[in-house]
């Protein structure tokens, strides 16, 4: 192949191959367990991917129209309505995305103009500063504080300026498994009032949350909901994340915006799909069979861990655990992952990825939502260490 004649100036000279695809990749070489990457190594319900199958014999496979198709955008109304008590409009105030990060870089492309300033929190998911940046935003990074990774309000307050233009927030958070709690939302909701600050929640784990706590949705509050963008992800309730399917929730003025930049990024979502999750949403008790699904799994997890030499940080949602090496390697966690893929055969992610200056505080991620005898035979490994 040739090469490109002239050079390129890059609009992301600091980004390179993700931690997730260069771990995924080690794991895969080495043979190892992969807990690295958030996905799931068990199927679907089978009911899911029988009404797939029927969608798709049933002729619902062209375009669909580009909010997403009415029966799912109704059914995902009636689910907010249910657990939140929020109404939505369906005709203006939801679309259907190709999976939750495409709904959030959207969001951020409508919002965003150069020279704004976005706010969000450290250890942070690593799609939200490159999707500012590419709109010619700043990012400015609050520190969620060690060991609970709690948001510390007053210094929230102090990052406020007059360019502030959004809030990025995530809870269940990844990396950390950390949950926001009641307060939390308040001290936000009264931090963003009588300003035109926009918030964006990611709110992809809202299933799992452990120990009978209650998920705080942003729209649960509604001087937050009033200028929010909130974001949930089929993939991760339904074990599904390869079909890319998410949603998007907002005000029909800041829908109207999201919708702009849709139409031309994606346009439309796979259409059986759609139909398919629009039958499922309607079978009772899933939400309540994940989140024992998923504790279930923490459960196994920390208790097998509790007997090793990991330090276990606070889990109290989404299917991530987080741990501190310190008794057992002085090793930076970068090098103590690839170690323990190469020679151990557990595959996890180093923390300091999710911090924009790679801080090393000594912290690991393990994804448990793996098979029974997956986490079995990862956890002999661990807990021999």
């Amino acid at each position: 192949m040739p090469s490109y004649p002239r050079p390129i100036s890059s609009r992301l000279p600091q980004v390179g191959t993700t931690i997730f695809t260069v771990m995924s990749a080690l794991a895969q070489q080495h043979g190892a367990i992969n807990l690295s990457q958030g996905f799931p190594d068990f199927d679907a319900p089978v009911d899911l991917l029988s009404l797939l199958e029927q969608a798709t014999r049933s002729g619902h496979n062209q375009y669909a129209p580009m909010a997403g198709v009415p029966v799912l955008r109704e059914a995902i109304a009636a689910k907010v309505q249910a657990l939140y008590g929020a109404s939505y409009d369906v005709a203006d105030e939801i679309t259907v995305t190709a999976g939750a990060t495409q709904a959030i870089f959207t969001a951020v492309a409508a919002m965003v103009y150069k020279g704004d300033e976005v706010i969000v929190f450290t250890p942070v998911y690593d799609s939200y500063g490159p999707a500012v940046e590419l709109q010619g935003g700043k990012v400015v990074y609050a520190d969620l504080t060690l060991p609970d990774y709690r948001p510390e309000w007053a210094k929230v307050k102090k990052l406020i300026t007059r360019r502030t233009r959004m809030i990025i927030i995530n809870s269940p958070h990844n990396p950390t498994g950390t949950v926001w709690t009641a307060d939390d939302m308040a001290q936000l909701e009264a931090l963003v009032r009588d300003t035109d600050i926009v918030i964006l929640s990611d709110e992809v784990y809202e299933h799992m949350v452990f120990d009978q706590a209650r998920h705080e949705s942003v729209l649960r509050y509604p001087g937050l909901a009033e200028r929010s963008f909130v974001v949930s992800s089929f993939g991760k309730t339904y074990h599904i994340t390869g079909w890319k399917v998410a949603y998007c929730l907002a005000p029909r003025e800041l829908m109207a915006e999201f919708r702009k930049v849709h139409q031309f990024n994606v346009f439309t979502v796979h259409t059986p799909s759609q139909y398919a999750l629009a039958e499922f949403l309607k079978r009772p008790g899933w939400y309540e069979q994940l989140k024992a699904l998923y504790q279930g799994k923490r459960d196994i997890f920390r208790q097998a861990l509790g007997g090793s030499r990991f330090e276990l940080l606070p889990c109290e949602g989404t299917y991530f655990q987080c741990v501190k090496y310190g008794a057992i390697s002085e090793e930076g966690d970068r090098a103590f992952v690839e170690r323990l893929t190469r020679e151990h055969g557990v595959a996890a992610i180093p923390v300091s990825a999710f911090y924009p200056n790679g801080d090393d505080h000594g912290v690991i991620r393990f994804c448990f939502a793996k098979s029974a005898a997956t986490l079995e035979k990862a956890l002999a490994r661990l807990i021999n260490l």
